[in-house]
């Protein structure tokens, strides 16, 4: 398996990023927060996880070995390919993957493209026990209601999930204060 790769990115193509290692050109499946921060000329280390199927290999790059580890978690749920794991990833955060299994809100996954109510219900119910919290569980539960309060109000007005996902993220997170405070200094982030 291919564990790490380290190269040039030669090229960027929705989603994916074409990395030069050795004289061959390795295209990678990227999140999009990691998408977005790729440029060509750029020298670049991933972690990766090679996905063999029928009839293609396909390769995904991330940048800790904490994403990619959630990601195998994700796609060894029934339902959930590469793809869809690849889409919660790029739409939540590794924390609020790893709070939303420990505190068993299956809401927060449904906000992810492609994820319904009953998958988002199988991740829940098949990853409780393999994925730990990064922390304890009550402050987790009480900063992830907040921070759905401020995705949702960033969304409301205009900003994709993605991009209210990179604000929340420029945020102190051991910082206890209510949704509006932290709106406030999420909408500074875009200024």
């Amino acid at each position: 398996m291919i564990a790490t790769i380290t190269g040039e990115i030669t090229q960027i193509i929705e989603g994916q990023a074409v990395i030069s290692v050795g004289g061959i050109g390795l295209r990678i499946n990227l999140t999009e927060n990691t998408c977005l921060s790729c440029r060509p000329g750029m020298k670049r280390a991933f972690h990766t996880h090679l996905v063999v199927r029928e009839d293609h290999l396909s390769l995904f790059g991330f940048e800790t070995v904490e994403e990619r580890d959630l990601f195998v978690h994700l796609i060894s749920v029934a339902g959930v390919g590469p793809k869809t794991a690849l889409a919660a990833l790029s739409t939540l955060t590794p924390g609020a993957v790893r709070r939303a299994i420990a505190a068993d809100q299956p809401e927060i996954f449904t906000r992810v493209p492609g994820i319904g109510k009953k998958t988002a219900q199988k991740i829940i119910l098949d990853l409780q026990g393999k994925v730990e919290p990064l922390e304890p569980l009550e402050a987790a539960a009480r900063m992830d209601e907040i921070d759905t309060e401020v995705i949702e109000a960033l969304t409301a007005l205009g900003y994709s999930i993605v991009e209210a996902q990179a604000a929340l993220q420029s945020l102190p997170q051991d910082e206890e204060t209510d949704a509006e405070t932290r709106l406030r200094k999420a909408l500074q982030f875009f200024s």
